[in-house]
């Protein structure tokens, strides 16, 4: 049983992202990856981005935690097995992973995901100051009794999952960073990556931002799905990024020592596959994964893809620099 009981109150076990995910026709099936040879006859490897059904979603626990200036909504499946911890990107929340929670579920895993301040069922920061995300992270972990576990960080979500593994190596079993930047502030790089977001970028929809136009075209159901989460996610109103525990340059990210993987999609406007080769540059341990035809979030866009790639990273395959799907 997950230990739901919070400080700031229990809500009774049930199927947290039921609701959400609606839409669900089916139980998912196996994870199968989908390399999407450049081989294939164009019909073949676009059949592998066919709408996904939402799989029905893992009954699991939900409850909140009271941190210093703000109140944290969770959910968690429970069980015995490794625990994931699923950090959600800036345009959603807990909401965000119902292709990921079921399915890593019944792969053996204890899978929790959060609202970080101001998202979803979470408090709002307070004003101007909206907490350090490692800290809150680290907080939750503390309260759910995990020893060590394996760490899920997407696109902004990377930042603070990122910040977290540098603070507490030794409690991780892994690190898989999704689309983000990391926090990263060298000059350099900060100037790069800005080139790629011209005046107006950030006022573009969300779904334009992150979803991949292959995506967009092939599956209006699944965006819309997507972008009511993301409202649902925001509550209408946008929501501050929280503050990193010290600055992550070039020297700081070189200290880390979690086993890593690396992901993006190769029509992902924020992180381009030329971006993570720059971050990648300074950890040539990591493994890195670039998915065709996938934006900003490759979990949503290719779910089942995503999904194997993350279950077998996490009972130990090697990813090499360059790999594809």
């Amino acid at each position: 049983m997950t230990r739901a009981a919070t400080t700031g109150g229990q809500v009774a076990r049930r199927t947290v992202l039921a609701s959400t995910a609606a839409a669900a026709l089916a139980a998912p099936g196996s994870a199968m990856a989908a390399t999407g040879s450049a081989d294939a006859p164009e019909s073949a490897r676009c059949h592998s981005l066919a709408p996904e059904p939402i799989p029905a979603q893992v009954p699991c626990g939900e409850g909140f935690l009271d941190v210093p200036g703000g109140r944290l909504w969770f959910w968690d499946t429970g069980g015995a097995g490794p625990a994931v911890v699923l950090v959600h990107p800036g345009s959603g929340s807990a909401l965000s992973w119902p292709y990921q929670q079921p399915v890593f579920a019944r792969a053996g895993y204890r899978v929790i995901a959060y609202s970080r301040r101001g998202h979803y069922n979470s408090t709002p920061p307070e004003p101007g100051d909206p907490g350090v995300g490692a800290a809150d992270l680290h907080a939750l972990v503390e309260h759910l009794g995990l020893r060590r576990f394996h760490l899920l960080g997407a696109a902004l979500g990377g930042y603070y999952a990122t910040d977290y593994a540098l603070l507490h190596p030794r409690r991780l079993l892994s690190l898989v960073i999704l689309s983000s930047f990391m926090g990263i502030s060298d000059p350099e790089y900060l100037r790069i990556t800005g080139l790629l977001r011209p005046p107006g970028f950030e006022n573009m929809p969300h779904d334009f931002l992150e979803l991949s136009p292959h995506y967009r075209a092939a599956n209006e159901e699944g965006t819309r799905k997507w972008r009511e989460i993301s409202q649902r996610s925001l509550g209408g109103h946008p929501v501050p990024g929280q503050n990193l525990s010290e600055p992550i340059d070039w020297p700081r990210l070189e200290t880390l020592s979690v086993r890593t993987l690396l992901m993006t999609g190769d029509a992902d406007l924020y992180l381009p596959p030329p971006i993570l080769r720059m971050i990648a540059a300074h950890l040539p341990d990591a493994g890195t994964l670039i998915y065709r035809r996938a934006g900003h979030s490759a979990n949503w866009e290719r779910p089942p893809e995503f999904n194997h790639d993350v279950l077998g990273f996490w009972s130990g395959a090697r990813f090499p620099r360059e790999s594809y799907r």
